[in-house]
């Protein structure tokens, strides 16, 4: 579809979902694409890591794509560039810390060669086609996370990527309630906005208030060896946890490898300048236990982050009974089981755990319900769009922005046309839109049919059969709960096998493997309950 003299907004991820954004504006023929991220896969999607968002439809519209502005380098926002940023063949836009993380994600692929990427310094507009684009800093849980002014024939529109309202920010200066009422008062025709926390009926918090509270608590624990663990991407959080290692007088360790990644990248862009000197795991591990501030990944209970490896014994550094562990995160929906594992570890082993219910020790990097009405009072749109959230994160933005005083608020989801201009705004069609998942080395439809039998395979098992033409049976099954009954029921089922062949001799090849088919399901039902997916070979010869 080529938009007209119109402006239009369409999402193909990130509206309905936390994660995975990937927000399409049309206007006068051409496309401008804002962010391209990524999720990380669930128990739904058996043996994957990564999903994307379809590009279908913007794909077979690639030759009226002018671009991709990513505003800020979280996972759910470039996540997807390397696997889909050359086959685009359009340049991508960032701010230099942004940029550099893609540029590294490019270079792991093989592609930095092949994709253009545009470094933008400053914050003057930049020209893309009918679309004027305009970084607008704003506060978030990692550096240089902006805010878009994007200036349109039809109207300007205010996406705020992930945001929040932060007075004491520790990195980075984000625009001023003066500079967005500025913003407001040369008039905002659309706000599209993240919808995260609209459910929070207080504010954020700031990265401050953690400064504060993390150094407290550090400070209780005197002469224990103390871990944070946090998110690798919170470089003003990073920039916090080196300021208190040095008030409490310990020396700063870091252990995982996007930790170390993300510091030469804050450093190379001017953050993190100050940071003490890092002591390695085992200059740490000789320190005297209350000497020693160590930062880890792995908050989120990942198997193969540092925090998982030190409470199995693999790492260098070590706890033990009466140690520290603060976690300077919240905990993501889906990974609150994990999380749970690696935290049972921890107390079977005597560490003291700590999180944000006991101690001021992390806020949100998205806003609640103060800085959003905040934010809809300085800039007065005519119309809301609410984005990144579930269905009830973006029903309930939608009720809080007309009850605020927006005219017009657009609930929408993946894959729904808006047409926010010149007409009367509001959805008019739906494209393509859905999931791929990374299984492997291939990008494949996430309800494609090696998923889905996966998927069956993991509840119910499977079961193979391999016959010939003399009538010998093989029969053999995994995952069927039948532990010392299996050889009988492996008995069992050759012999129906056996004879549904011989019943159906005269049918054609798919006719008897149908036949041999059913026979082996049936006596893994009688025997199991369970309804196995089955596989059968003919032997012709």
């Amino acid at each position: 579809m080529i938009p007209g003299k119109e402006l239009l907004f369409c999402a193909l991820g990130g509206s309905g979902e936390i994660g995975m954004n990937v927000n399409l504006y049309g206007c006068q023929g051409k496309w401008l694409m804002v962010d391209l991220g990524m999720t990380f896969s669930g128990n739904e999607y058996p043996g994957v890591d990564l999903v994307f968002a379809d590009l279908e439809f913007i794909e077979n519209e690639r030759e009226n794509l002018l671009g991709i502005v990513l505003t800020h380098a979280h996972e759910d926002h470039i996540g997807a560039v390397p696997y889909f940023a050359e086959d685009l063949g359009v340049p991508l836009y960032a701010t230099p810390f942004t940029a550099r993380l893609v540029a590294a994600k490019l270079e792991e692929a093989g592609i930095l060669d092949r994709v253009e990427l545009i470094v933008i310094e400053g914050l003057e507009t930049f020209q893309l086609g009918p679309f004027g684009v305009r970084y607008v800093p704003l506060a978030h849980s990692i550096a240089e996370g902006n805010a878009l002014l994007i200036e349109t024939p039809y109207g300007r529109i205010f996406h705020t990527g992930d945001w929040k309202l932060d007075d004491e920010p520790q990195i980075g200066t984000p625009a001023t309630q003066a500079e967005l009422t500025a913003i407001g008062d040369e008039g905002v025709l659309a706000l599209v906005c993240d919808s995260t926390n609209v459910f929070n009926p207080e504010a954020s918090g700031s990265e401050g208030e953690v400064y504060r509270g993390l150094l407290a608590e550090v400070k209780k624990h005197a002469g224990r060896r103390v871990l944070v663990t946090t998110f690798a991407s919170n470089v003003a959080r990073l920039q916090t946890l080196g300021d208190v290692a040095r008030k409490t007088g310990r020396q700063l360790c870091v252990a995982g490898r996007s930790l170390d990644r993300m510091i030469q990248t804050g450093q190379a862009c001017g953050y993190l300048k100050d940071l003490p000197d890092l002591v390695d795991p085992d200059t740490a591990m000789d320190l005297p236990r209350g000497d020693v501030l160590v930062v880890a990944t792995g908050g989120q209970g990942e198997p193969r982050a540092a925090l998982a490896r030190i409470t199995d014994g693999s790492h260098p550094i070590k706890l033990d009974k009466g140690d520290v562990v603060l976690f300077s995160s919240r905990q993501i929906p889906g990974n609150e089981l994990q999380i749970g594992r690696i935290q049972n570890r921890l107390a079977d082993a005597g560490i003291i755990i700590v999180t944000d219910r006991q101690s001021p020790i992390h806020v949100s990097g998205h806003p609640g319900r103060p800085e959003l009405e905040a934010l809809y009072g300085w800039l007065r749109p005519d119309i809301l769009v609410p984005v990144h959230g579930e269905i009830r994160h973006m029903k309930e933005q939608a009720r809080l922005g007309l009850a605020s005083g927006i005219p017009k608020a657009i609930f929408q989801k993946n894959g729904d046309l808006v047409r926010l201009a010149p007409t009367q705004p509001g959805k008019f069609g739906e494209v393509r839109s859905g999931r791929l998942v990374l299984d492997g080395d291939i990008i494949a439809p996430a309800d494609g049919e090696a998923i889905v039998m996966r998927r069956r395979i993991a509840f119910n098992g499977v079961v193979s059969v391999a016959a010939d033409r003399k009538g010998h049976v093989e029969v053999s099954a995994v995952g069927l709960p039948l532990d010392e009954d299996y050889p009988a029921f492996v008995e069992e089922a050759k012999r129906d096998v056996a004879e549904a062949l011989s019943r159906a001799r005269k049918a054609d090849r798919d006719g008897r493997a149908e036949a041999a088919r059913l026979a082996a399901r049936r006596a893994a039902t009688r025997w199991s309950g369970k309804k196995p997916q089955v596989q059968v070979l003919l032997l012709e010869d």
